[in-house]
Parts: structure tokens; sequence; C-alpha cells
């Protein structure tokens, strides 16, 4: 009862992208048995088991056998993941962007074919997709690959949220034909696991782009926490079971979420993966999405993200605001329920 009224008065973060409740113990006690086993030394570009176990997880994922010693290691698409437009400036690259709208925010393909060009050097997937929570189509990542391999255009695809997927099947790019050779998939523990502190990620490249991916690597963080790769090689063995419970779970949370905003008066776009909601503010009256988010904080007490934010054009995302779904059951009650009592159409 306590932990009840300490949430109905405190605020409601439906705004970051962080669970409320903890990673596997399995996990955890992997660390702590790599730290007592002395396990605390620098572990380079990926301490062997775990290069080991992310290549027979690729592997199980999507067919493609990949070396584990030597391949483990711009345009966008609109509204993205907010780092991309700061770690592409830091490169000196030219970003420019297609816009995903609503309701299903399907690629335009034609205006990827009239922005790819012989200039091009990259394109950034990131399926499924932050903020709008879109998988990409077989179709349109064909349309992808199939640019790339006319232009020469490589592709860095961020599959964070690859086990996070409902309705539709996730599908890695690199294992299309001709893509492997030019694709650099990247992922994480953090999202599937509930550990998002930890910053354990991974890339997967063949061999000749994952020398340039080291030599980068090596001058940034030259090793993350040994011990912690350690446990990664652990949670990377899990059975299929956790992943199974894992969408189930979310799948939960997810309906509570889209059905609640729907009954305070939102239009919603349910997400096919990611833990992300993106829903249309413009019921309530205020002018733009940042006006929203701020009466939300001080008026209604539960946070959420302004979609312009996610946007090189904010006029794209004034229209939307983001939830998220990565909290505890309650939690996501209490603050559909804060809602209602506050929010007038």
């Amino acid at each position: 009862m306590e932990a009840l009224n300490n949430l109905k008065d405190g605020i409601i973060n439906l705004g970051r992208g962080f669970p409320n409740f903890d990673g596997p113990e399995f996990i955890k006690e992997a660390a702590i048995q790599a730290i007592r086993d002395g396990k605390n030394q620098y572990g380079s570009s990926g301490v062997p088991d775990l290069n080991i176990a992310i290549a027979d997880r690729f592997r199980k994922d999507t067919g493609l056998v990949i070396d584990p010693d030597n391949e483990v290691t711009v345009i966008l698409f609109s509204p993205l993941y907010d780092y991309y437009e700061g770690n592409l400036a830091m490169a000196g690259a030219k970003i420019v962007s297609i816009p995903l709208q609503p309701p299903d925010f399907a690629i335009s393909i034609e205006k990827l074919k009239s922005i790819v060009s012989r200039s091009t050097r990259a394109i950034v997937i990131n399926t499924p997709h932050n903020p709008t929570g879109k998988i990409f189509s077989l179709q349109e990542l064909n349309a992808i690959a199939s640019l790339c391999i006319e232009k020469d255009v490589l592709v860095f695809a961020d599959e964070v949220y690859h086990k996070l997927t409902f309705d539709l099947e996730h599908i890695s790019i690199a294992s299309l034909p001709g893509m492997f050779e030019r694709t650099v998939t990247m992922n994480s523990l953090a999202k599937t696991f509930n550990i998002t502190g930890w910053k354990i990620g991974w890339a997967i490249a063949p061999s000749h782009l994952t020398w340039g991916l080291r030599q980068a690597h090596s001058f940034i963080t030259f090793s993350n926490a040994t011990p912690l790769q350690c446990a990664a090689a652990v949670a990377l063995r899990a059975p299929e079971s956790y992943y199974v419970e894992l969408k189930r779970d979310y799948r939960a949370k997810r309906d509570i979420l889209v059905e609640g905003l729907k009954a305070v008066g939102f239009k919603v776009f349910p997400p096919d993966g990611t833990f992300f909601v993106l829903a249309d503010h413009t019921p309530f009256g205020l002018e733009n999405d940042v006006a929203f988010c701020e009466y939300m904080l001080k008026e209604v007490g539960v946070l959420a993200i302004p979609c312009s934010v996610f946007c090189l054009n904010p006029e794209e995302g004034k229209n939307l605001v983001r939830f998220v779904f990565c909290k505890d059951d309650e939690t996501l009650r209490v603050a559909v329920e804060r809602m209602k009592e506050k929010l007038r159409k």
C-alpha cells in the first residue's frame, strides 16, 4: 500500500526507455561469479566466450554463420533515436532524413531512390524502430538492399529491440542475399535483459568492416567491463523460453498502455515491436508536442517525450508524443488513471 501511495504522489516516468524492474537473477549471479573468478582485467574487443555466444545467437536468429574472432566486435529514417544525429555529426557526415509518417510509418521507396546517389555512403536502419515501434517489412528491406547493392552503399542496422516483437517477425537485413558483406549489425544486452546500465553491446560485420570498427573502438572505450561481458555470454545462452516469456509479458504491457491511451482520448499508433508507443496529442488542444508534454508533467504528473526531438525537422513530430511501457503493470495502470482524471478534450 505504501508503494502504491508513493506511486500516486510522484511523477510517473513514461518517457525514458528504461524498465522500473530488474534483470534476471541468473545474469547478475554470472557477473558476480566472474568477478570472484578474477575476470577483472581488460577484455579488448570482447572476451572470447562472449564472441562465441554472440556468433551462436546470430546464427540461431538469422541462419548466418560468422567468425567469432574476426567478424564480431548517411541516410536516416525520421523520427529517429536522437543519438544518431550527434554521432554522425562527430564523424563529419552529411545527414539526409526520410520521414516515416503515421499511421503505418511506411518507407517511401520512391523517396529513398531519389535520395540515394553516388555520394551516399551508408543507410542507418533501426528495426524494430525507436520511437515508432515499426518493424521494417521484408518488402522494404528488399528495396533497401537492392539500392545498396546497386549503389555500393553500407548499412548500419540497429537491432537492439529484435526480441521485442509482437505481431510481426523481425528480419535482419544482413540475412538477405548480398547484404552481409556490406552490413554492420548492432545489438545490445540492455533491452532484452532489462539491464540498461551495463552498457554491453556488440557489432557483427564482415572482417573488412570489423577492422575499422575495432580501430575506432580501441580509441573510444577500448574495453567494456570484463565481468559483465562474461555474464553477457551467459545471458545470450538463455533458453528460447526466456524470449517467449519476454514477448508475452511485453505484449501484455503494450495492451495495457495502448488501450488505456485510447480510453483517455488519444489517437494511438500501436507498435509492432519495441516498448514505445506514439500517440497523437492534438485532441487535447495544446499547440504542439512540447507544450503538451510540459502540461502532462506539471498538471498530470506523467512524463512523456515530445516526438519533435526525434526529428531533424521538428515540424514532422509536433503532433505526436512518445510513451514507454517498460514499466510494471501497476505503474502503467496508475498513469492511465491519472490521465483519465486530469486530461480534458
